[in-house]
């Protein structure tokens, strides 16, 4: 039984390490990417809503770290206080993945409404001969070529009869 106990304590110790790290690399790149004007200029971030995206990245770098941390420390000192806290940390996290499933399922019409919505809206923009225009289609073209997907089979029927044929003229073609 020792052996087994054994077992199970390294490899929680392993697999919460591994853990940690991911977290502190989420947190690395989200803060480097928050405070480095290059990364913003590279990844061209310069609205409200992309700071937001990293602000949650850092959110969530941090709690991976800290829950990683406890979990590992716990682990290996055996102690409880520490594995009480990663597992209500835990537990907090399944509560709020379980709360966002039903409030996903329940207000799906108004979500799906409102990404039609926003997407309609950003193909439409894309629609003209502006230079940001050509440099999406040609991202797009790139991604189509250079992978198995249809870029055009993720979106609904709706954005898909809005596009009036720009795809099929930019060398889209819509799925089948």
């Amino acid at each position: 039984m020792a052996g087994v106990s054994r077992c199970l304590k390294y490899s929680m110790f392993i697999f919460n390490f591994l853990f940690w790290v991911c977290g502190c690399v989420i947190l690395g790149v989200s803060i480097w990417i928050r405070v480095s004007k290059d990364a913003q200029e590279a990844l061209d971030i310069n609205s409200s809503s992309m700071f937001v995206a990293v602000d949650v990245l850092i959110a969530v770098g941090s709690i991976i770290m800290i829950l990683g941390f406890l979990g590992c420390c716990g682990a290996i000192k055996e102690s409880r206080c520490m594995l009480i806290l990663f597992f209500i940390g835990l537990l907090l996290i399944l509560i709020l993945q379980v709360t966002g499933g039903v409030l996903g399922a329940v207000y799906k019409p108004q979500l799906e409404k409102g990404l039609n919505l926003t997407l309609t809206e950003a193909v439409n923009l894309l629609k003209g001969n502006t230079e940001n225009a050509k440099q999406v289609q040609e991202s797009w073209q790139k991604f189509q070529l250079q992978s198995e997907i249809n870029p055009l089979q993720v979106l609904s029927s709706d954005v898909i009869s809005e596009l009036d044929g720009s795809c099929s003229r930019g060398g889209f073609s819509p799925p089948e």
